[in-house]
């Protein structure tokens, strides 16, 4: 008559169970998944059309953003940062999507690549894990560099031909009233107020505020 051990089952079972765990940490560990990376510019804007180019293409796992894309402070392409790893692949549908200027996309590539990260933006048909796409990258570079050498270039013309024009004047100081400055200080000092409080009164930047304290040789003073 057969019999079933059913400890041994047991023991089977919780060794696949094991392994699964142990493969599904290990998969995030490494990273293998396709990552979806989504923006719209407002509440109001629908990222549809993203999201289905995403499942078009296998995406795992997807970030959704809805900002200005004017510089890298979104929450959903900080999580997405720091999801991403090793082997990973982020998609996006084009570049905008994830930056509009191309020194912060050059930014955010450096961060990816630091993980070994690729990236691929299904507009302009780049991929970061092809030597092309590497090309491209370089050649983006380049040019970033480039406006930014242009720019400079144009104020410096601007400010010489004001110069030779008589029309250039420098950045006048920001007014100072040593006395309300000093006023104000002692309330400080003397616990009626923050010295939050005091900058706002005076109009005044930390930087400059903690200098005037330190040239004034103001007592007791202290950075806080």
């Amino acid at each position: 008559m057969f019999h079933i051990n059913y400890n041994v089952i047991i023991d089977i079972l919780q060794n696949i169970q094991y392994t699964y765990i142990k493969y599904k940490i290990n998969e995030r560990s490494i990273g293998v998944a396709k990552i979806g990376y989504a923006r719209v510019s407002t509440k109001e804007q629908n990222e549809a059309r993203q999201l289905a180019a995403f499942s078009e293409h296998g995406v795992n796992k997807i970030f959704v953003d809805k900002q200005s894309g004017k510089d890298t402070n979104r929450p959903q392409l900080k999580a997405m940062l720091e999801y991403v790893r090793e082997g990973d692949t982020v998609i996006v549908t084009e570049f905008s999507r994830l930056a509009r200027s191309t020194k912060d996309l050059l930014h955010i590539v450096e961060d990816l690549q630091a993980k070994d990260v690729q990236l691929v933006s299904l507009k302009e048909q780049l991929d970061t894990s092809s030597s092309t796409g590497k090309f491209m990258l370089t050649v983006f570079a380049a040019l970033s560099e480039l406006e930014r050498a242009t720019i400079l270039d144009s104020q410096r013309e601007g400010i010489a031909l004001a110069k030779a024009a008589g029309k250039y004047k420098r950045r006048q100081p920001l007014p100072f009233n040593e006395q309300q400055f000093r006023r104000e200080c002692d309330r400080w000092l003397s616990g009626e107020q923050t010295a939050v409080q005091t900058m706002q009164k005076c109009d005044m930047k930390p930087n400059r505020f903690y200098r005037k304290v330190a040239e004034l040789n103001i007592r007791g003073a202290t950075n806080g």
